[in-house]
């Protein structure tokens, strides 16, 4: 799955738009009217907290029916490029000067997954400019990093709220983050807290330390299925376009375009298209661990060429064409699903930057081969299927 940064268009609010440093003109106060003005109409915001050092917006530990209703359209389609929130400080409860800074990316639904973890706490929350990415994705960016840390933390002036020097970051931000950097110019230090949000009440009644459970990274069928919608997403387009392509073909005649002639074949190819997308997209994530090999590109062939098999094994559909064009389906169309399941690369605990490159790197010559001999062999189908061998 790639993740693409969004033009971030959100500026900080509290309590100061601009850097000291920066040259430009002061800035006027925010004030409690003026936040309340600008979230009055955020189905998380409760109000606003008027500490010592300056007004911050206060936020919902609940989540309402219409942000579950965002969160899974969120998965399911573009509008993840959209769903962020403005970086800065917020407040859960009634945070006090000794209350706990917990940290996290402006993408909505990791901030919402740590609001929800925080009930019945007074916390501080410090969201940084992630570009509206999640905060392992963004992590490995760049954007959850050590810059942006310092950043917001001189921006926002939170040492003003609090007498403490401590911030919990998620485990899953460290790779991002260079903490003796961070505590060198801040004079904040950073813990690192649990993988997973719902165990940080855990994590601090442990007296703030995560025990090897915490600190596991799992990656449980239930968390490779949420992602499905998001991998069919990526592809619904170049599926359409390959009906379209596939039509054509089947509809091609020595005479012209002739789209009464087309069902059989076209019904195939579309058959075949629909199967290799559940293979690459559905099937490959939910039996990941199952699937022999390390590989995904392999993974996700191993299961395009079975689910093409058992059609055929069952249905006879492709070789009812004729042997050249179940070979071309069965060429192309095994590529294609180890295409797709190549992508989830990006979404999994089970790969690296390194290996992924790697696949790539001996992946792509495969996949150029198999196109070039798949169009070949579906020519010779079409010469045949005319007569003229």
């Amino acid at each position: 799955m790639k993740f693409e940064p969004v033009q971030n268009k959100l500026k900080p609010f509290s309590p100061l738009t601009c850097a000291a440093d920066c040259g430009c003109s002061p800035v006027k106060s925010i004030t409690s009217a003026d936040i309340t003005s600008e979230f009055k109409n955020e189905t998380w915001f409760t109000g606003v907290i008027d500490s010592p050092a300056g007004p911050v917006p206060q936020v919902s530990t609940e989540i309402k029916l219409s942000e579950r209703m965002a969160h899974i359209r969120s998965r399911a389609s573009s509008f993840r490029m959209k769903f962020s929130l403005k970086p800065g400080l917020y407040a859960v409860g009634s945070p006090a000067s000794t209350s706990d800074i917990f940290v996290t990316a402006n993408y909505r639904l990791s901030f919402d997954h740590l609001r929800k973890a925080l009930k019945g706490m007074n916390a501080w929350i410090l969201v940084l400019d992630t570009a509206g990415i999640n905060v392992w994705c963004a992590a490995g960016k760049g954007t959850f990093g050590t810059d942006e840390l310092i950043r917001r933390i001189k921006l926002t002036g939170i040492e003003k709220y609090v007498e403490h020097k401590r911030l919990i970051l998620p485990q899953l931000g460290a790779p991002g983050v260079n903490s003796g950097e961070v505590r060198e110019k801040t004079g904040f230090r950073i813990s690192y807290g649990p993988v997973r949000a719902e165990d940080i009440t855990q994590y601090i009644e442990k007296g703030y330390e995560a025990d090897e459970e915490m600190r596991l990274v799992k990656f449980t069928m239930k968390d490779r299925a949420v992602l499905i919608p998001m991998e069919i997403n990526m592809i619904k387009e170049k599926f359409l376009y390959f009906i379209s392509a596939a039509l054509l073909y089947s509809a091609l005649q020595p005479e012209g375009i002739i789209f009464k002639d087309a069902l059989t074949s076209g019904y195939s190819l579309i058959t075949a298209c629909i199967i290799t997308v559940a293979a690459g997209a559905v099937f490959t994530p939910l039996l990941l661990p199952f699937i022999p090999f390390r590989s995904f590109a392999i993974k996700g062939g191993i299961s395009g060429a079975a689910a093409l098999l058992v059609t055929e094994y069952s249905t006879g559909l492709f070789s009812l064409i004729s042997i050249y064009f179940y070979s071309a389906v069965l060429i192309l169309f095994t590529l294609i699903s180890s295409y797709i399941a190549l992508q989830f690369t990006g979404a999994t605990t089970y790969t690296s930057l390194s290996g992924v490159k790697r696949e790539i790197k001996y992946s792509l010559p495969v996949y150029i081969a198999g196109f070039f001999v798949s169009s070949i062999l579906f020519i010779i189908s079409k010469i045949s299927e005319w007569g003229y061998l």
